[in-house]
């Protein structure tokens, strides 16, 4: 057993200081991190200031005791995302809602998990749902027109993103998505022949001759036998992703 310990001594030393230099970096590296992980203290001053201001004009007899369902894990989500602003607002909100008696049944308890699984730009998406039931969205095909084959090149793609002033608006598709997922949002007719559509005028031509569409419709149409195809549809704020915006996006009057 010695002679094996002192074959594989220096092996051992040498995994020993690389670990040691993975853990220093990891330290380094999750230094900022830790800094923006708040304690009770912090979570605890921001109930009494900001979640009160939103309070302000809710008759003092109308503010009772919480779910403790709902309550304690938005505080507990706190902790770990109350850097981020967008998120920050939403669980506030959410609290202000519970605690307030005449609004209470809208602090559903899925909400805290539901914003937990929001990015910020996602966020962002659902204060412009607060104010709109439902924005257009294309799909933007590659059509084959001998075969009638496609590619899809864009899918649900949307102004939503700049509407809502997101900071990454290229990723409007997968935000949508995500917020269909959540049950905040729908496309209906979603991978059938009859989507619903909306019946404004000019409601898709601003879509269809978005800059980004049109360099794609030369570069397709470029090719002998190709041509872009629009399929037309919508996404529409669900009753729950209503019920979301009443308790965690809209400011108390």
């Amino acid at each position: 057993i010695p002679i094996y310990q002192d074959a594989f001594q220096p092996a051992a030393k040498e995994i020993g200081i690389g670990l040691q230099t993975v853990a220093k970096t990891l330290h380094i590296v999750l230094a900022p991190i830790a800094g923006l992980v708040w304690g009770y203290d912090r979570v605890k001053e921001f109930v009494q200031t900001r979640v009160a201001e939103k309070l302000r004009n809710v008759p003092i007899e109308n503010i009772a005791t919480p779910e403790p369902h709902v309550v304690v894990p938005a505080l507990i989500a706190l902790s770990y995302t109350a850097h981020q602003e967008n998120l920050r607002e939403l669980y506030a909100n959410l609290l202000a809602t519970s605690l307030d008696s005449r609004t209470c049944e809208l602090a559903h308890p899925a909400f805290v998990d539901i914003i937990k699984n929001l990015s910020p730009d996602e966020a962002r998406i659902m204060r412009l749902a607060s104010t709109k039931a439902m924005f257009p969205v294309i799909e933007v095909r590659n059509v084959h027109t001998t075969t009638n084959h496609f590619s899809t090149i864009f899918h649900n793609f949307s102004s939503v993103g700049k509407e809502a002033g997101c900071d990454h608006p290229a990723m409007t598709p997968a935000y949508l998505n995500n917020l269909c997922r959540l049950g905040l949002l729908d496309l209906p007719g979603q991978g059938s022949f009859g989507m619903p559509t909306l019946t404004a005028p000019n409601t898709y031509e601003p879509l269809e001759n978005d800059e980004e569409i049109i360099a794609q419709k030369k570069q397709v149409e470029s090719v002998e036998g190709h041509q872009i195809q629009f399929r037309r549809g919508m996404v529409l704020v669900t009753s729950f992703g209503r019920q979301f915006c009443q308790a965690c996006v809209i400011e108390k009057e």
